[in-house]
């Protein structure tokens, strides 16, 4: 069985100018806006209390974004805030001037016409851009890495976008839309992948992204869990990642949480350069063969990137069994737990954490995080079971994929 595979961050720190993209003013607007949203309600945030005690942790909670928008998944808080600060940004206003309803006024359509929104996409982020630009009047042009499922396809079609299946890798796909942008009038695109000069629309998906922090962060102290201890995040180019770390750093700068980075092994490109330990990005190439789609990018934001190397714990480089292990006890929990549907994307933190507590070949990372009774755990299951065929064959039918 393939192992784990962990480095402790040691890179370089910079002056940590991205922090301030992640600044809790800036999270609260991206709220506000999303609460805007005749679909909005906050997503719910699971209480493990029998697993926790099974792990001999103090906590477990996971954010189950299954619940947002409709959609499965938490993508659409990042396509839609961006698209919405696009929008203002070209008629000069503050986006706290264009809540859900101005933007799909007759009005505003008349004042900023049409413009075309171009994505790279497994699926979810796709999803999210296509819905928004639905609602919102505007139009969306999706691209698909090969191996994209059918049914993540049809679900983008369904938001009259017009999208495709490529036979190239989501890197290339990014290009792709890129180009297509540059070549189309009013074509815009949508991408979390920050670089050289494509900076303002990847940092306002990440302020997107806080929306589900913010809420996770007041649900812990509803439960009366003061601060999390450790939180568990996700990453395929890292700008959720970079969201969340960003978020509570700015949230509890004396006593910031300790954040645990996990990649698919297929695609750890953060892990990869954590190894390197010169603070430089690295990037991998080829298809990415993993069940965890949407971790599946080789090329990391920039933006987050530098947050991450400023202020994470561990970056990690996880095989597709930990998702598995992950999925199966969210839909399966113990006697008295809520049930949380977490597609092969949104499971990897669970399944790392419980790998960590209950495998011996791990004890050593379980020591330097130090997971134990006094420890309060936040997972972030980013989706539901975006793809159901895939998800019953691993969940019902214990197969790989």
């Amino acid at each position: 069985m393939e192992t784990i595979k962990w480095a402790v961050n040691h890179l370089p720190k910079t002056e940590d100018n991205q922090l301030s993209i992640m600044a809790l003013d800036n999270v609260t607007k991206a709220r506000t806006f999303h609460r805007s949203f005749p679909q909005y309600t906050q997503t719910p945030l699971a209480k493990l209390d029998n697993l926790a005690s099974f792990l001999h942790l103090k906590g477990l909670y996971i954010k189950d974004e299954s619940y947002r928008f409709g959609l499965n998944a938490f993508k659409v808080l990042g396509g839609s805030f961006a698209m919405a600060r696009y929008i203002a940004q070209q008629l000069g206003k503050d986006v706290s001037e264009l809540p859900y309803d101005v933007l799909v006024s007759d009005q505003l359509k008349e004042e900023f016409g049409q413009a075309t929104f171009f994505t790279a996409t497994d699926g979810n982020h796709g999803r999210g851009v296509a819905w928004a630009a639905n609602k919102l009047r505007q139009k969306a042009v999706v691209y698909m890495p090969k191996g994209s499922t059918q049914t993540r396809l049809e679900n983008i079609l369904k938001e009259n976008a017009i999208a495709t299946i490529e036979e190239v890798n989501y890197d290339e796909c990014v290009r792709m839309a890129a180009s297509a942008a540059a070549n189309t009038p009013n074509g815009i695109i949508v991408q979390d992948t920050a670089w050289d000069g494509y900076e303002d629309i990847p940092s306002w998906i990440m302020q997107g992204y806080g929306t589900m922090a913010l809420e996770a962060n007041e649900q812990l102290e509803e439960y009366g869990c003061k601060r999390p201890t450790h939180i568990f995040i996700q990453a395929g180019v890292g700008s959720l990642a970079g969201a969340v770390q960003g978020y509570f750093a700015n949230r509890y700068p004396d006593a910031p949480p300790r954040v645990i980075v996990v990649e698919a092994s297929e695609a750890a490109c953060l892990y990869k350069g954590a190894v390197a330990g010169d603070g430089k990005i690295r990037i991998v190439d080829g298809d990415m063969p993993t069940i965890m789609a949407g971790l599946a990018c080789g090329e990391p934001n920039t933006l987050s990137w530098d947050i991450l190397k400023n202020h994470a714990d561990v970056f990690v480089s996880a095989p597709d069994w930990v998702t598995r292990k992950g999925m199966r006890v969210c839909a399966a929990p113990l006697k008295g737990d809520p049930q949380v549907i977490s597609g092969e994307s949104g499971a990897v933190g669970l399944g790392l954490l419980m790998s960590i507590m209950m495998m011996d070949e791990y004890k050593e990372l379980r020591d330097y995080l130090e997971l134990n009774e006094d420890s309060q755990v936040l997972c972030f299951s980013t989706e539901g079971d975006t793809d159901p065929e895939r998800y019953k064959n691993i969940v019902w039918y214990g197969l790989d994929k």
